[in-house]
């Protein structure tokens, strides 16, 4: 213990100034108050009905009021602590990897209420709990958190309101801490707007693909009828065996239209134990089990080649047919949702290819096709723009963190 108090004051502490001293979260913390868990209807409250919130309410700094279910009318009397501005609520009971995960409060909820699993903040003197907020999200505190979780199972952890509050943390004065707060707030704010720009952006996405993809808005030089096709009329299942299946080239694909990717593969696992088929760049791919949540893309470039068994099955577009345009039209939520009815089995039920041939849909030319794809491709081009865009402030915003919460650059007070 003594040589990692040494460790902290050299890396934390040490400024261009005075230098800060340490202190407990106990010193600054009266107490840790939790709220009562109660029965529930799993929607969101509105404004005008009480809610309790979920544990996923709180993750990395930031309180999520969204997070939250219904209270059923007959335990309305028993909730009782509402999300109080300027404190930070803690999820001390949750899995091991966000158990310890906290949210600062912007404002007092009043319509909200916590559950047991999760602690708010009573200070014992002046504190700016932004700044906590801050502090306590930084890697090396977040690990400390996560190191105080006790519990047996692999599932779920706890943490005890003592070893919470044992930890130490720089002994920073109010008006240092408001400072500090301030520049990382700004950084939060742009980042808060690059967010709400990339979500107007997918919902315009999602418009666009909704108008062109059904007809219901043409491209100027195209009136031409649009065909009715079956899906098998479009698509041919690719069945090249892999002669030489390799574990280290198996792929699949993710939910949520999040695409292909490597598989991760068990220690338990066989190279030949399952037939594999070997899997080209451009073809249609999905899961068997899934597609109806999204679990669909393309084979990007750099997978060709690679291998999935029957269960991920590959196809080939067919003349007249382009790929891209194909998985823009199974990629809107109000298609890919409905094809659990074509699902079968018994138990785990799954969408056979047989059953997807059936479908009909409407397929405009393939130059249509092509300048509908090319239309739906820049607009994805310009989200993932942003997102990189977004993901280099929080880069910059976690790096600015380091430099002034550890005190390695002191603001000027």
């Amino acid at each position: 213990m003594k040589e990692k108090n040494e460790r902290l004051k050299k890396t934390m502490i040490k400024g261009q100034k005075s230098e800060w001293g340490i202190q407990k979260l106990s010193e600054i913390i009266e107490s840790l108050e939790a709220g009562v868990s109660v029965n529930s209807d799993d929607k969101p409250a509105t404004e005008n009905e009480i809610g309790v919130l979920k544990t996923s309410a709180v993750f990395n700094g930031r309180f999520l009021p969204s997070e939250n279910k219904i209270v059923k009318s007959e335990e309305i009397n028993r909730i009782k602590l509402n999300p109080i501005k300027d404190s930070i609520i803690i999820s001390r009971m949750n899995t091991p990897e966000l158990v310890g995960e906290i949210g600062y409060v912007d404002k007092t909820y009043h319509n909200l209420f916590l559950p047991d699993r999760l602690w708010q903040t009573i200070y014992k003197k002046k504190v700016n709990g932004k700044w906590l907020a801050y502090l306590l999200t930084l890697p090396s505190f977040k690990r400390q958190i996560k190191n105080i979780a006790t519990g047996t199972s692999n599932s779920m952890k706890n943490i005890s309101k003592k070893a919470f509050l044992s930890l130490e943390i720089p002994n920073v004065g109010l008006e240092e801490q408001q400072k500090i707060a301030s520049i990382l707030s700004t950084w939060d704010k742009a980042i808060e707007l690059k967010e709400k720009l990339i979500e107007q952006k997918k919902e315009q996405k999602k418009g666009l693909m909704q108008k062109l993809l059904t007809g219901e808005v043409r491209l100027p030089g195209f009136s031409d009828k649009w065909e009715k096709k079956k899906i098998g009329e479009l698509l041919e299942e690719s069945k090249v065996i892999a002669k030489n299946p390799q574990l280290d080239k198996r792929i699949t694909v993710r939910l949520n239209l999040k695409g292909v990717c490597k598989r991760e593969i068990s220690t338990v696992e066989k190279e030949g134990a399952t037939t594999q088929y070997i899997r080209k760049e451009g073809q249609f791919i999905y899961g068997k089990q899934n597609l109806h949540k999204g679990a669909f893309g393309l084979i990007p470039k750099e997978l060709d080649g690679f291998q999935s068994s029957s269960d991920i099955p590959c196809f080939d577009f067919k003349e007249g047919v382009d790929g891209l345009w194909f998985y823009y039209y199974f990629s809107r939520e109000s298609f890919y949702t409905n094809l659990e009815n074509i699902s079968s089995g018994t138990g785990s039920k799954r969408i056979q290819p047989k059953e997807l041939y059936k479908l009909t849909i409407k397929l405009p030319s393939l130059r249509e096709q092509q300048r509908q794809s090319k239309i739906l491709e820049c607009s994805d081009k310009e989200i993932y723009l942003l997102e990189k865009e977004l993901e280099t402030y929080r880069k910059q915003k976690q790096g600015l963190m380091q430099l002034l919460l550890t005190g390695k650059v002191r603001v000027k007070v």
